[in-house]
């Protein structure tokens, strides 16, 4: 109402000064005016609209998902309301997860990650890419016969890549050997190791207890009617598929690499995520190196604004394969294997 009366106050110094004014004359501008208020306040409702966080068109999202699974009968075997299930991942679930999160290296990021209220998810994003992310490499090693992967990760689902909060490192889901993990690391021309190590899971074997290991290794005489396609000089060839696998009690790799989410404040609010992963000697606990990434999703036009597999990384060394790091720290050993293409 205050407004209303202003507006009259400066009618009537208008008609005191410009003489008489008709009533049509005062209501077409009174119209006018509310006109312009209506406009500035559809203004700023686009502008509170458009500042929706990543975060909070996710819950949306979840509350719509659960209202339809609600209220439809979805058949048992329909899998379309399963991402309801999915709960935000829990780093310190295993043993391996703990291990990684305990481990203390040289560069850890500060308290303060930078964040300014009223940062967009691009500037933050921009911002932790700029004085966090990188390649940090203290040590590198020679002549490495094989490693151990101390922390495999699983294959992520639709579901998993669409939730804003289920996966704990979406940055090194993306990037790293979520399946066969075996062909990046030992089987030529990729693999350059002459093998591969990882603690064994109970799903894959009843022996757990006995054989707490299992091992990729190489054996040209494994797969006899089995090829596998790479690149050699830049061609796509076809070559033998030589990897071979044994269940084992004593690992007898010196190297090691894991990995571990990374929580900064604000990140996942806005889409971000962080991750690290870290080459280190088992024998001595020494970290060799550590890469450190972010990932930005939250703008895709699905259910969930999120795909992770099409989400931006940090630009630069950030967008390089898990396999390839590794590989620049503990640096293979010449191996006698000649591969012949097919």
């Amino acid at each position: 109402m205050r407004e209303s009366k202003d507006t009259i106050i400066v009618l009537n110094v208008r008609r005191k000064s410009a003489g008489p004014m008709s009533l049509m004359t005062v209501s077409r501008l009174g119209t006018v005016l509310i006109g312009l208020v209506l406009v500035l306040a559809a203004g700023a409702s686009a502008g509170v609209f458009a500042e929706e966080t990543v975060a909070e068109r996710f819950s949306k999202a979840m509350k719509k998902k659960a209202d339809y699974c609600r209220t439809h009968k979805i058949a048992p075997a329909n899998r379309r309301c399963d991402i309801l299930k999915l709960k935000p991942a829990d780093p310190l679930a295993t043993e391996e997860g703990r291990f990684a999160h305990s481990i203390k290296i040289p560069n850890p990021v500060p308290e303060d990650s930078g964040y300014k209220p009223g940062m967009t998810p691009e500037q933050y994003f921009d911002h932790l890419c700029k004085t966090e992310a990188g390649e940090f490499i203290y040590k590198t090693v020679e002549n490495v016969e094989g490693l151990y992967m101390m922390r495999p990760r699983e294959e992520a689902t639709d579901d998993e890549l669409s939730h804003l909060y289920a996966l704990e490192d979406p940055y090194g889901q993306v990037l790293g050997e979520d399946r066969k993990a075996e062909d990046s690391y030992v089987q030529p021309a990729i693999g350059k190791y002459s093998y591969l190590e990882l603690p064994q899971s109970s799903r894959e074997t009843r022996n757990i207890s006995q054989a707490p290991y299992k091992r990729y290794y190489r054996d040209e005489n494994a797969h006899p009617r089995k090829d596998f396609q790479t690149a050699i000089n830049g061609q796509f060839v076809r070559v033998p598929y030589i990897v071979a696998q044994e269940e084992i009690v004593d690992r007898k790799s010196r190297f090691a690499y894991t990995w571990r989410g990374l929580a900064r404040p604000h990140d996942r609010e806005l889409g971000i995520a962080g991750g690290e992963l870290i080459v280190l000697n088992l024998e001595t606990r020494e970290i060799l190196a550590v890469r450190r990434g972010y990932i930005r999703s939250g703008w895709m036009k699905n259910l969930t604004g999120i795909w992770w597999l099409t989400a931006r990384v940090c630009p630069g060394s950030g967008s390089k394969r898990e396999h390839l790091f590794v590989k620049e720290i503990l640096k293979p050993a010449a191996t006698t294997s000649v591969i012949k293409e097919r």
